[in-house]
């Protein structure tokens, strides 16, 4: 831990350990000699099917969403030689999971039989408490989660044995510690424990139809695209992919967390017939200008050209439509499978936010469960990486414009302006 350490507002010169700065000096004096090269789906694809030795993706629709992907990065994103490589390696990772994940159905088609049974999905705005609360949910071991080397890794090894994930867990650790060097204060604004909770939009990104790339790379064409499609067969793969999850192992109820989550609340409803949505809330100048930075920070290690104003325009826009669609969407179910928690009340009284969520959810509030949550209250404590620091005036964002674009929000859910 380094309490010490104070996140730079300096976006547009992100830290570089030497090693990494000397790779990618090299890998633009590669580029300049005309070999180096950008992202080839075919290539990809390729991999995957060496990596694995299969070559059976089942249902290849997700081909159109992974090479308008593709275009965007090469034509848009300005990757440097590192934010190449990590992009190459994540999507030849998501196309073999495919790949073995298709194999799993086909050799034990009881798999898609399985009822996951009720989900608890924790769909708020971002930097409005999601992770903390997910996190507190998720201290109940009998409810089923997804641990960040999960989604590193999310089916099970070759050689690996049942219930002993230790060669997966193994990698996570050595992922976690790569980012932690790479970008130490990213790691103050969001950390990536191995052993921790995390979001399920990687199963969506298996789908190539998520919102992590663009708010990890600067890829309008295919954010621009991303809204005007039908996300339905992304979250029946993400429904397939659970039961997957589940089929490894079980749990009680499941706890989903995502942002991305806000957008497509109907599309939810319609693939998953048992969800309660909580919903996360917190002044959205706070909450908004908190995630800009956090995008600049995840920018800044992909690329060497970070642009604050331009990230404060697209996640204003992209925040407000999150706010508009979730709004839209709760007015057409009944108030009974939302529940809604603000910030303050999440930092102030947890064990009493959980309880609420408990009720309404259907599901018994023990007193293991609320000591296992306490302690977790207790250890998961605010800065300990480091203190993030954040403006809005560094985005480009106007006080005054944003409170005015977004009092309906706060008109809806009662919340008051933070200074």
């Amino acid at each position: 831990m380094n309490a010490l350490l104070e996140t730079s507002t300096d976006y547009r010169n992100p830290y570089r350990p030497l090693p990494i700065a000397l790779f990618n000096r090299a890998g633009r004096m590669v580029e300049r000699m005309g070999m180096g090269g950008s992202l080839q789906v075919e290539r990809m694809v390729a991999a995957a099917k060496r990596k694995t030795g299969l070559t059976d993706f089942g249902d290849d629709w997700f081909m159109e969403p992974l090479n308008i992907l593709v275009k965007s990065i090469n034509r848009e994103a300005h990757l440097n030689t590192l934010g190449n490589m990590l992009q190459n390696t994540r999507i030849v990772s998501a196309l073999s999971t495919r790949l073995r994940a298709e194999q799993l159905f086909n050799e034990n088609p009881d798999i898609l039989e399985i009822d996951i049974g009720k989900i608890i999905l924790i769909a708020g705005l971002q930097r409005t408490g999601t992770t903390a609360l997910h996190r507190l949910l998720c201290s109940n071991p009998k409810l089923r989660f997804l641990y960040s080397w999960e989604m590193l890794n999310p089916l099970p090894e070759p050689n690996e044995k049942q219930d002993n994930p230790r060669s997966r867990i193994k990698k996570a650790k050595l992922a976690s510690r790569a980012m932690r060097y790479m970008a130490p204060e990213f790691f103050a604004v969001h950390p990536i424990e191995h052993d921790a909770p995390e979001e399920d939009i990687f199963l969506l990104d298996l789908s190539f139809m998520s919102q992590a790339p663009e708010a990890t790379m600067h890829v309008p064409t295919y954010a621009n695209w991303l809204e005007n499609q039908d996300q339905t067969p992304a979250y029946e793969y993400m429904h397939k992919m659970l039961k997957l999850m589940h089929w490894q192992r079980a749990g009680t109820a499941w706890v989903l967390k995502t942002p991305h989550h806000m957008e497509y609340l109907e599309t939810i409803f319609n693939v998953f017939p048992d969800v309660y949505v909580i919903q996360t809330h917190r002044d959205p100048k706070k909450s908004i200008a908190s995630f800009c930075s956090m995008v600049a920070h995840a920018r800044g290690v992909l690329s060497d050209c970070v642009d604050p104003a331009d990230i404060g325009k697209h996640w204003i826009e992209k925040s407000i439509r999150l706010m508009q669609r979730s709004i839209e969407s709760r007015k057409q179910r009944k108030s009974s499978i939302f529940v809604d928690i603000t910030y303050r009340d999440l930092i102030r009284e947890p064990i009493e936010q959980l309880r609420k969520i408990y009720a309404a959810s259907g599901i018994c509030f023990t007193e293991n469960v609320q000591n296992n949550a306490k302690i977790l209250a207790n250890r998961e404590k605010k800065d300990r990486y480091g203190k993030h620091i954040y403006h809005l005036q560094d985005f480009g964002i106007d006080e005054r414009e944003i409170n005015s674009r977004c009092d309906f929000y706060c008109l809806e859910y009662d919340l008051p302006h933070e200074n």
